[in-house]
């Protein structure tokens, strides 16, 4: 009977923390989504960039919503900026270590900048936490089977510098 009291309060309190852990994820501030989807809009046009703005206001307006980081990173992986997209899929992941389309983004992006072998343990991890058949392992295995591509050089990039020649 001593024993009592204490174990009810101590089952109380496992029961609220386990409840707590299975909460599902809050939905994104209103004014945070209108911007999130205004980004997505701008990107499916090809203006990366526009979509960057809009998806970093969204930020302000709700910084602790994860998936902002996610769009935030698909639109840096556009305009050709990987090492910025794999912070923004840390930060995802940070907060959700098992995001698997933090996960696959980042080997995605790991893949384009080069860092193959850093893209298969994504891989790696992809399979052990969803299987072969879930779409994320199937995007990232393309991908990684596709390799990194070539950069392109404009005209600009291999100038040679100008040099004056004296003529007698």
């Amino acid at each position: 009977m001593r024993f009592a009291a204490p174990s009810a309060a101590l089952a109380l309190a496992l029961s609220l923390s386990a409840s707590m852990g299975t909460a599902a994820p809050r939905g994104a501030d209103p004014r945070a989504a209108a911007l999130v989807a205004e980004g997505r809009a701008a990107l499916a046009s090809g203006d990366a960039q526009a979509a960057i703005d809009a998806f970093e206001a969204a930020l302000a307006v709700d910084p602790g919503h994860t998936a902002i980081y996610l769009e935030l990173a698909e639109g840096a992986r556009r305009e050709g900026m990987q090492g910025k997209a794999i912070g923004y899929y840390r930060v995802a992941l940070e907060r959700e270590p098992e995001n698997l389309a933090a996960i696959s983004g980042e080997g995605a992006a790991l893949v384009e900048k080069g860092a193959v072998e850093k893209a298969r343990r994504n891989l790696a991890r992809l399979e052990r936490l969803c299987g072969d058949a879930c779409p994320e392992t199937r995007e990232l295995a393309t991908a990684i089977a596709r390799g990194p591509q070539p950069r392109v050089l404009t005209a600009e990039a291999i100038m040679p510098d100008a040099q004056v020649s004296q003529s007698n």
